[in-house]
């Protein structure tokens, strides 16, 4: 019964901080796509309605070149008019797209797909808005030519849709020459992006719940595989389940690190270069181009932020420096870390020769390191704390000392719920062949860990 105990524990203590890790990261995947969803549909509109400007004002300047030969002849006569409306009326593209013409009073001179409009006074006409469209049609003109929204009858549906028109004016008639695009179409290709964005943000949760609920399974089927042998003696199994709870928090540190580092943070580098690559191929007015440009970049920015924090959360699960530069770079980078977040400065020294231990070695010496520094800060009240690293013949020894306030060992030792952290200092070095010592009196704690040159854990089989 206490070996099945102890068995749900530790199934317990592997499974939730898997649980706990993927939901952090599902919640992190599916924040970021609903931003990069966002900002892809911000930079679709942007540069959908730059070419809509571009193609209208093209469509313009082909309608006024095909009545350029009759208004630069200098005529003004019915005669000259009415062929240019005639020619007008024939110029269209697609099955809502045509040219229209109002004189100066609002007046109607020519609309193919609603004739019957043509001759009518509408410079009251507002639209379902209540916005003067006519006013403010013939007003850009005046000022040049430029674009107008409004919203308008779509001859195809018979329905109101926003339409964006662009307009000239052609003085030398006293006319307002334009046409326009509905805009419904730009409103269905958002939808579409929105809707690709939701089912992909489903399928990737969908994703990450499948991992979680397989990753599970497997630990659960592993502890359910877990043959224990009820022969051996007691303190031999609490040693070994010890041995194995070490090293699975290693592996899953040291996995969590790993997929954060190879898996998001390339992912988010590739979104980088594909903004970026997106500045480059906008296309539109100088302004439009600058604008979405200063868009994108700023987006670029908050995604490199997202890169540095995903390196951050990295270096907390397990820090690179101690694969990369080995244990006494680490330790001393852990010194000046904690020595920038607490008031009490650390003295930290390295001899020769210590980088000579294996990697899970050179792990249970950095982890007792953080155990002593965090026992200190919590219960010394030291001013004053030494780390030395060593090595001699046949031992790596790291010894951290401190001038706190010191406690009694014998308490300790018969308190239950005291001393988890010396324990768990105990068991990882017996993990690895090594030895602990502690020494302690109202002038300071010095904690010493050796570990043996040639050594490899063993830890119990499955």
């Amino acid at each position: 019964m206490r070996d099945m105990n102890l068995r749900h524990k530790i199934i317990f203590l592997a499974i939730v901080p898997l649980a706990l890790a993927l939901s952090a990261i599902a919640l992190v995947v599916r924040h970021q796509a609903v931003t990069l969803g966002q900002q892809q549909r911000a930079s679709v509109q942007a540069a959908y309605l730059a070419s809509k400007d571009a193609e209208l004002k093209h469509y313009v300047d082909l309608a006024t070149r095909a009545i350029a030969h009759l208004y630069e002849s200098g005529r003004s006569d019915t005669a000259v008019q009415e062929e240019a409306k005639r020619i007008l009326e024939r110029l269209d593209f697609g099955d809502d797209g045509y040219f229209y013409v109002y004189d100066q009073r609002g007046k109607n001179l020519v609309h193919p797909r609603q004739p019957e409009l043509v001759g009518r006074d509408m410079w009251d006409w507002r639209d379902a808005s209540g916005s003067p469209t006519i006013q403010l049609l013939i007003a850009r003109a005046n000022e040049g030519g430029g674009y107008v929204r409004y919203l308008w009858e779509k001859p195809s549906s018979h329905t109101v849709a926003p339409k964006l028109g662009y307009v000239v004016a052609i003085p030398n008639w006293g006319w307002v020459v334009g046409t326009g695009i509905y805009l419904d179409d730009v409103d269905a290709a958002l939808e579409k992006i929105d809707n690709q964005v939701s089912g992909h943000i489903h399928k990737t949760m969908l994703l990450i719940a499948g991992i979680a609920i397989l990753s599970a399974l497997v630990v659960a089927l592993s502890g359910l595989l877990l043959n224990v042998s009820e022969h051996r003696v007691a303190d031999a199994k609490l040693k070994q389940l010890a041995q194995r709870v070490v090293r699975s928090q290693e592996e899953e540190r040291a996995r969590l690190s790993r997929d954060l580092h190879d898996g998001i943070s390339q992912w988010l580098v590739s979104i980088k270069l594909q903004i970026e690559a997106a500045v480059i191929r906008l296309s539109g007015t100088p302004e439009q181009a600058a604008a979405a440009k200063l868009s994108v970049e700023r987006t670029a920015t908050q995604i490199t932020d997202v890169l540095a924090e995903v390196r951050r959360i990295s270096h907390d699960l397990r820090p690179a420096i101690l694969d990369d530069l080995g244990l006494a770079a680490a330790l001393e980078h852990l010194c000046q870390e904690w020595s920038s977040t607490a008031s009490t400065p650390i003295a930290f020294h390295a001899g020769a020769q210590v980088d000579t231990l294996s990697g899970v070695a050179n792990t249970v010496l950095f982890r007792i390191a953080q155990e002593a520094l965090t026992n200190i800060a919590r219960h010394a009240q030291a001013t004053q704390i030494d780390m030395q690293l060593h090595a001699d013949a046949g031992h790596v020894t790291l010894e951290i000392g401190d001038n706190g306030i010191g406690f009694n060992l014998d308490q300790i030792d018969d308190h239950p719920k005291r001393g988890i952290g010396l324990r768990n200092m105990v068991e990882r070095l017996e993990a690895v062949g090594g030895s602990f010592s502690l020494r302690s009196s109202s002038e300071g704690t010095v904690v010493t860990a050796r570990i043996p040159h040639s050594t490899a854990p063993v830890y119990p089989h499955v």
